[in-house]
């Protein structure tokens, strides 16, 4: 059942939200529609944080987050202004959801019909149908239970998790144990494994490293659906912009914020172009370690450089936006291309970092649904190789890997586009540290390991500076764009309580 967020009247109060995603958009809708007097400064030339656009040549490509899942986060998060999504932005259904090609020469679709998935499953392995259908019916009660009372409601200490409510809801969820355990209680078939798990790159994680609560996502994929918003995510950041500005908020892009000062009732925030910004409260959705370690002083930071190296980063990505002559039959829309034994690339990645050799990636082309995002006789493609954080992406690194996903691309997706490419930029390590300050590079931010998980992620609010909140996928509930939009409810609600 939808609660809406216990959020008081703001009137009066003046808050400055820094960072532009889809977690500080959120959370200036919400404190604007509370009355607040809302203004966004955003680091860079548009609005959207990862979910930036690159248009180029009559190519328009999604740097960022491209899959719309969890059509019902966006419905209510819309729904608490009293709109619709339907209100900014149109869906289309995919079909197939998804398509995956294996390296042994294997493929599948992945369709929006279950009946037909039961029958995929099967064929891999008998009794795969029966299981898929109690997998499922686990993972529905996972993310019904789950989003209700841990996601929406934000439970930041132990103590919150010490009562009854709390143990009545959270009997039978997978609280315990790694995706890797729970699939394999399920499956056998190592294909099958896979596909249960691929969705673990969204949250950043391997099967290894991420509890088994989060088998929820296959509600999400094979029960909920997956949509394209027409436009591309761009067209979501644009609704949530749009939807802020009705409500009140002021945006100011190319305004990154270089030191914060001063605490509740009295914030001055300097940027780099010299305006200086005053404000009540702050709240920080650009990334969390270099808000912490890069404008505060060391006396107002709530943990040191040594606490953000001890964690466990998700992945960054290796990344290149093409545009190429004629079609791409062979894609799907979303395709994923893995190898039949994927541990190694995880490893690469998590336990001995490096450049994989063998890498698993995904393929977009929106292009397969929108014919407005690439020039009439051409299509829009990117590929996503997820890589350690923290590599050193040098030009000829960067040149040499670009040679290898292209020639896999060609070897064991049928596809060949070395001599089609009419449009070619990449995107890496070191441009998410230069474009998001991201910590290591990390595309997404802290993993969503077993440590990482609930309240053992850092809080919505600062612990050294009254006033000052943070939002975004660091935070809780974490990772991926619903999150962030529901992040923004959370640091809202923290507002309110605490003002």
């Amino acid at each position: 059942m939808d609660v809406a967020p216990d959020i008081d009247s703001l009137a009066g109060e003046s808050v400055a939200v820094i960072g532009g995603g889809f977690g500080g958009l959120s959370t200036a809708c919400y404190l604007a529609d509370a009355g607040a007097d809302v203004t966004l400064l955003e680091k860079n030339e548009q609005l959207g944080g990862r979910a930036s656009r690159l248009e180029a040549e009559g190519f328009r490509f999604d740097m960022g987050p491209s899959w719309y899942l969890m059509p019902d986060v966006f419905e209510r998060f819309f729904g608490h202004f009293d709109r619709a999504p339907s209100d900014y932005y149109t869906l289309s259904r995919l079909d197939p959801h998804y398509r995956v090609f294996w390296k042994d020469g294997d493929s599948v679709d992945v369709l929006p019909d279950l009946e037909a998935n039961k029958e995929l499953f099967e064929s891999y392995e008998p009794g795969a149908a029966e299981a898929l259908e109690r997998y499922l019916e686990k993972s529905e009660r996972n993310y019904e239970v789950g989003m209700e009372h841990f996601v929406y409601e934000d439970r930041p200490n132990l103590r919150d998790y010490v009562d009854l409510d709390v143990l009545r809801h959270s009997w039978g969820l997978s609280l315990l144990g790694t995706m890797q355990g729970h699939v394999e209680n399920y499956f056998e078939h190592p294909k099958l494994q896979q596909l249960m798990q691929y969705t673990l790159v969204f949250l950043g994680g391997s099967p290894t490293n991420t509890p088994a609560l989060y088998n929820l996502m296959s509600h999400v994929d094979f029960n909920m659906g997956v949509y394209y918003p027409d436009g591309g995510l761009g067209a979501v950041v644009d609704g949530v912009v749009d939807l802020g500005a009705e409500l009140g908020v002021e945006y100011v892009t190319d305004a990154e914020v270089t030191a914060i000062e001063g605490r509740r009732g009295g914030f001055a925030l300097d940027a780099a172009n010299g305006e200086r910004h005053l404000a009540d409260m702050v709240v920080s959705d650009a990334d969390y370690a270099h808000t912490e370690q890069a404008l505060l002083p060391p006396e107002k930071r709530q943990y040191t450089e040594a606490y953000w190296e001890s964690r466990t980063y998700a992945p960054s990505a290796f990344l290149i936006y093409l545009g190429v002559e004629g079609d791409l039959p062979e894609l799907a829309h979303h395709t994923l291309v893995l190898p039949t034994e994927w541990q190694s690339h995880f490893d690469t990645i998590f336990e001995d970092p490096g450049w994989p050799e063998d890498p698993a990636y995904y393929l977009c082309v929106p292009s397969e649904t929108d014919e407005t995002v690439a020039p009439e006789g051409h299509s829009n493609l990117f590929a996503l190789v997820p890589i350690a954080p923290g590599l050193d992406d040098t030009p000829e690194m960067r040149e040499r890997f670009r040679d290898l996903v292209l020639d896999d691309i060609a070897e064991n997706a049928g596809t060949d586009l070395r001599d089609r490419i009419v449009f070619e930029e990449t995107f890496c390590v070191s441009d998410f540290a230069d474009r998001y300050n991201s910590y290591q590079g990390s595309a997404l931010g802290l993993a969503h390991t077993l440590r990482q998980t609930a309240l053992l992620r850092p809080p919505h609010h600062s612990e050294a500076v009254d006033g000052l909140y943070f939002t975004g996928s660091t935070t809780t509930p974490g990772i991926g764009v619903p999150m962030c939009l529901i992040s923004g409810q959370l640091t809202a609600e923290r507002v309110s309580e605490t003002h």
